[in-house]
């Protein structure tokens, strides 16, 4: 077996680790996709090392020439640091890349990044606003949307018509049954609300899709508007007005990584997220203040809105 296969079956270090690193390890910190997504990609014939298909358990090391689609690694020279974006999407955009449609997109207002592309972590449907993350990072990104880990998610949802007890207790303790299994809310609590709108905060540890709308309307109350507040320990912050992005500095990128079990080497010290818990997922008297301001303005704004 030649050396360059990367399999070295008898050479390992005196501490019986094999050298190098996986490859779809190499390829996800490159920023390029979950290491499930490059083991397909490997899977498929997508990548090679050395002008040589990859394989599934092939190790690179420093040097190596990777070729994954249209990117090319070197395998040891300098990673560019990972890098999150917060965007307040608004109602009337669909995060894809490619819609049959020609529907604006989210894709369409971020700034644009070198050797690099932008990865959104998790969705937000057409008629839904809040916060949308992107990130840089595929491993970043698998972390944060894998079932596995249960990150939190936080919503402010306006409902027609107002939840009894026993739809509250179902929604949090039975569970809500829908056409793909059990749905059950972590917290749920009523924000009020006037006349026929209701509106209420919510938060489960799933990101099925429109999980949240259908929960309430199996239960026969349509949501007429629904905005994410948080994701995991990233709150939206309130002066992030619809349509706009603010970056995260190295410190709170740091902080991320971290939380999720990232480790990266950088010289930054965590600063502390703007307007989001500090070391744990939830701290939840702060995260409730925040989470009641936010829906409190979404309330606000609404209702001055349908005055003019």
């Amino acid at each position: 077996m030649k050396k360059n296969d990367k399999e070295f079956p008898d050479e390992t270090f005196s501490d019986g680790k094999l050298p190098g690193e996986k490859l779809q390890k190499v390829l996800a910190q490159a920023g390029l996709g979950s290491r499930r997504t490059m083991e397909e990609w490997i899977s498929n014939g997508r990548v090679s090392v050395n002008g040589e298909p990859a394989t599934l358990g092939m190790r690179v090391l420093a040097g190596d020439l990777v070729k994954a689609d249209r990117r090319t690694i070197r395998v040891g020279e300098r990673v560019e640091p990972v890098r999150v974006l917060l965007y307040h999407k608004p109602e009337g955009e669909i995060v894809s890349r490619d819609d049959p449609e020609k529907r604006a997109s989210v894709f369409d207002k971020l700034p644009k990044v070198r050797g690099q592309k932008w990865v959104a972590i998790g969705r937000l449907d057409f008629n839904t606003s809040g916060l949308l993350i992107f990130t840089t990072s595929g491993e970043l990104a698998n972390r944060l949307m894998h079932p596995r880990f249960e990150v939190e998610r936080e919503y402010a949802v306006r409902v027609q018509g107002i939840m009894t007890e026993t739809q509250m207790n179902q929604a949090l303790k039975q569970g809500v049954e829908l056409e793909d299994g059990l749905v059950k809310f972590e917290k749920l609590q009523d924000e009020g609300g006037e006349g026929f709108n209701h509106w209420y905060r919510v938060m489960l540890k799933e990101g099925r899709n429109r999980v949240v709308r259908r929960t309430f309307e199996a239960m026969g109350l349509p949501v007429s508007r629904l905005m994410r507040l948080r994701f995991g320990i990233i709150n939206l912050p309130p002066r992030l007005k619809r349509g706009m992005t603010a970056e995260l500095g190295a410190g709170e990128v740091a902080q991320v990584l971290n939380w999720v079990g990232i480790t990266v080497d950088n010289d930054e010290s965590p600063q502390g997220l703007p307007d989001s818990p500090q070391a744990e997922p939830m701290q939840p008297e702060k995260t409730k203040r925040h989470a009641a301001v936010a829906a409190r303005n979404v309330r606000r704004n609404r209702t001055t809105s349908g005055k003019k």
